[in-house]
């Protein structure tokens, strides 16, 4: 099996206060980019912990990104049918 085609997503982080922040971006074959963000919230007694909140906002930023990839390929599949189909779920 061949590999057609390879996807590569950036990750982003910013940290400002008790708030960690991620955004994440794809560029598709088809020249379209998609940008997604995420967010972590830490508990002012929780200990810092940066690489934690990396990882929920990363995993919030990864999930809407898989979101509007589902969002992107059901609006194609009903313009390419011509009808209107049940959206995808992931």
């Amino acid at each position: 099996m061949s590999t057609l085609v390879g996807w590569h997503v950036e990750l982003e982080f910013s940290e400002q206060g008790n708030r960690t922040g991620a955004v994440a971006l794809i560029r598709l074959a088809d020249g379209s980019e998609i940008k997604a963000r995420g967010y972590a919230m830490r508990h002012p007694a929780d200990p810092d912990q940066l690489r934690v909140g990396e990882e929920i906002a990363g995993a919030r930023a990864l999930m809407d990104l898989a979101s509007q990839l589902l969002q992107k390929a059901h609006t194609e599949i009903d313009e390419a049918s011509g009808r209107h189909s049940r959206p995808l779920a992931h």
